[in-house]
């Protein structure tokens, strides 16, 4: 019949072919070292994230980085980082260092350096960034504006009706 399961906790063997989730380590309580160690040349950042299924509504304050799984309605973030991911949905206004969308954001959205947009991602109202970066099949409805490196010049701005689907 095959052998027995591995009892609750137990971690894989190291020639198992089933390979670690991300994290899991760390939720079954073994030790930091065995868990995925975050990038060392990147610092610890306060981060708040909406997980899968919950909605928030209101102003966020202090996060350096926000991820959405969930529902965000807001009328201005402000944080160094926003992450969209698929299903995820940001409604409102933000104001980041970078940004990359996976989900959709339905409002105004300002990224100060990158902003990048995912095969899956959706944007919807007004844009503005320095750097942009969109996959085939991501999705571009309204404003878009091209922030200079230069921050004495005057933004170019340009209507944008862009879909690009696969």
């Amino acid at each position: 019949m095959g052998r027995a399961p591995l009892p609750p906790g137990s971690p894989l063997s190291p020639g198992a072919s089933v390979p670690p989730i991300p994290g899991a380590a760390a939720a079954r309580g073994l030790p930091q070292q065995q868990a995925a160690q975050p990038k060392k040349d990147v610092p610890e950042q306060r981060t708040l994230v909406v997980g899968r299924g919950i909605s928030v509504q209101g102003t966020v304050q202090d996060a350096e980085r926000l991820v959405v799984e969930g529902t965000v309605e807001s009328s201005m973030i402000t944080a160094k980082e926003l992450v969209v991911m698929p299903g995820g949905l940001f409604r409102g206004g933000v104001e980041v260092e970078n940004a990359e969308i996976a989900g959709t954001v339905d409002g105004s959205l300002t990224a100060r350096g990158s902003l990048t947009l995912r095969a899956t991602g959706r944007l919807l109202g007004k844009a503005a960034c320095r750097r942009l970066k969109v996959e085939d099949g991501g999705q571009i409805t309204g404003q878009l504006e091209m922030l200079s490196d230069d921050s004495a010049s005057k933004p170019s701005s340009a209507p944008v009706q862009e879909k690009s689907e696969a």
